[in-house]
């Protein structure tokens, strides 16, 4: 592509459009500028709404490579990488994922998490390769991209689909039409605040979306009883705390009781849950779980 068309692609990119709303923004009080930022923010949510059914198909497609017991990848640059990488990070104490599970992938590597390598995003063949590498069919791979045409993050969707992986991409342009992704979720949150930091209204629009991506998925997986995280692993001491009163409250049982559970269970909440509600030993707790593919409701209702 010529530099002339190059400079024309990106200048139509909705994320690096003008905001009208905000050209005086230099030029006013601070306490203007702020209610400024935050209205601009207020914008996010309806255009996370927008997408829902969009993140639905993602959600349903995560969930079902999750129960297959296939990986799930996180790629992207810049913002939209280390937004990846949080969640990578987050769900497996969360929801007691094994951490391979779900991995990120970052443009520039694991430095790149802390110390900008913005011309990272720019090499198609990295990403290609780094998802090649790892990828099989039956995986999912979740490209995020604000503009939805970083390079980095196509060769990736590109080598997920080639390798029969579902491919979903999170992006903010709602214009882009990227024929590697099977699932889109494009939110249009119109122009930034500072026109083309898509660390502002795009990255929280991606958090957001991520949020109900990850977590929807793992409810439909059987990971939450009602609104409690019933396969929460025990990491740290608000976690054991945490573990403790969703066994007693959820199992209906005193948290001396609780703990004596989660003692016999090696920290299992869902056992010993099950083990309060219903008066059995811990076997036929982790039978009956195994029985009812993990999900508590299936068994206490």
């Amino acid at each position: 592509m010529k530099k002339n068309d190059v400079f024309a692609r990106y200048s139509r990119l909705p994320t690096e459009q003008n905001n009208p709303r905000t050209r005086d923004l230099d030029r006013v009080t601070l306490r203007r500028v702020l209610e400024k930022l935050n209205h601009e923010d207020t914008l996010v949510p309806r255009a996370v709404a927008a997408a829902i059914p969009q993140i639905e198909k993602a959600a349903r497609a995560v969930s079902k490579s999750y129960l297959a017991g296939r990986r799930i990848f996180f790629i992207g640059a810049g913002t939209s990488g280390r937004l990846g990488v949080l969640e990578a990070a987050e769900i497996p104490p969360t929801y007691g994922v094994d951490p391979e599970v779900f991995t990120a992938l970052m443009a520039g590597g694991d430095s790149a998490v802390f110390h900008s390598k913005e011309g990272a995003e720019d090499v198609f063949e990295n990403g290609r390769k780094e998802i090649a590498r790892l990828v099989r069919r039956g995986d999912a791979v979740v490209g995020i991209a604000a503009s939805g045409i970083t390079p980095y993050v196509q060769g990736g969707l590109a080598a997920g689909k080639r390798a029969g992986a579902v491919t979903i991409l999170i992006t903010c342009n709602p214009r882009e039409r990227s024929k590697e992704a099977a699932i889109r979720v494009a939110m249009d949150v119109g122009p930034e605040p500072v026109s083309g930091s898509t660390r502002m209204k795009s990255g929280t629009a991606t958090k957001l979306a991520l949020n109900m991506l990850s977590t929807a998925s793992m409810v439909i997986s059987g990971k939450v009883y009602r609104n409690w995280m019933v396969d929460v692993k025990t990491t740290s001491k608000k976690l054991v705390l945490r573990a403790e009163r969703i066994t007693a409250t959820v199992g209906e049982v005193t948290q001396q009781e609780a703990r004596r559970l989660l003692d016999l269970t090696g920290n299992d909440v869902k056992t010993a849950i099950v083990m309060a509600r219903l008066g059995v030993g811990r076997a036929e707790a982790e039978a009956r779980i195994r029985k009812a593919g993990g999900f508590l409701k299936r068994i206490l209702g």
